[in-house]
Order: structure tokens, then C-alpha cells, then sequence
């Protein structure tokens, strides 16, 4: 990513980040649990909003292990996978109000159609599975591709 849309995404992921926080801190405080205002107890090693961002994109840009993701910003493994696995849903968030995320399901062709509207080139990457063999002969030969048995 260029640091334009990194700039462009910045106040959408604290937005995000912040409102979730509140949701967290009111939820607890209904259910009698909370005692501390939002902010309040120690300070992790993401500071700032743009850390907690570099943090999240850096991890899905090279998928390091949380060995290397600690070492790199000075945490304990543990704490990068807490912190990942509570920042990915801020980033999911902060991509679909933004417009970014990419779409995963097409529920009709008219769907996929618009959405590669202005495309000029479609990579897909896809993996063959194997299938499950009905019993019945007529059903065998149906779903029958002709290759050869498969290595186990």
C-alpha cells in the first residue's frame, strides 16, 4: 500500500477502533464486570493508531509467525497474536466502509459482472478437491472425470 491510502484509511480504522472499544467497555460495564474507564491500565507496545494499523497490514502483507511479528515490534509472541487477532476485525471493518475489501461471493452472474466492470484481466486462483463418490453406479458415472486414481 502507498502511505496515501494508508493516510486514507487511518482515521476510518480509528473511527472503527474507537467505537468498538466503547461497545466493549459499555457491554462490560451493563454486565458488572468493568471497572476501569476506556484508556485506563498499562500501555501496550502499539501506541498510536498508526502502529496498531502497521501492525495489522504489516502481518498480512508477509504473514511473518508471531515469533517474528513479536521480535519485530517488540513484544512477546503472545501479545502479537492478542493483538492480530483483535486488530483483524477492526481492518475487516475499516475495508468495507471504505469501499476496499474485495468481494469473496457472487450470489448471481449479473453480480460478478458489474464487480469486473472496467477490468481488464481476471486471475483466478483455485484449487482442485476431491469429490466423494456416490454409491450408485449411474451417480459414479455422472460425476466420472476420467483421470487417474489419486495418490494418497
Amino acid at each position: 500500500m502507498s502511505q496515501a491510502q494508508v493516510d486514507h484509511l487511518l482515521p476510518v480504522f480509528s473511527e472503527v477502533y474507537t467505537t468498538q472499544q466503547q461497545q466493549k467497555y459499555e457491554a462490560g460495564v451493563a454486565s458488572g464486570v468493568r471497572t476501569r474507564k476506556p484508556g485506563g491500565g498499562a500501555k501496550g507496545k502499539l501506541r498510536t493508531m498508526g502502529d496498531k494499523l502497521l501492525f495489522v497490514l504489516s502481518y498480512y502483507k508477509t504473514y511473518p509467525t508471531f515469533d517474528v511479528l513479536g521480535t519485530q515490534c517488540a513484544m512477546v509472541r503472545s501479545k502479537a497474536h492478542e493483538n492480530l487477532h483483535k486488530l483483524s476485525p477492526v481492518l475487516h471493518q475499516t475495508l468495507v466502509r471504505c469501499e476496499m475489501m474485495p468481494h469473496r461471493e457472487f450470489k448471481t452472474p449479473d453480480e460478478l459482472k458489474s464487480a469486473l466492470k472496467g477490468a481488464d484481466r481476471l486471475i483466478i486462483d483455485a484449487t482442485e478437491r476431491a469429490y466423494r463418490r456416490s454409491q450408485d453406479e449411474a451417480k459414479q458415472r455422472e460425476h466420472y472425470s476420467g483421470k487417474k486414481k489419486s495418490i494418497r
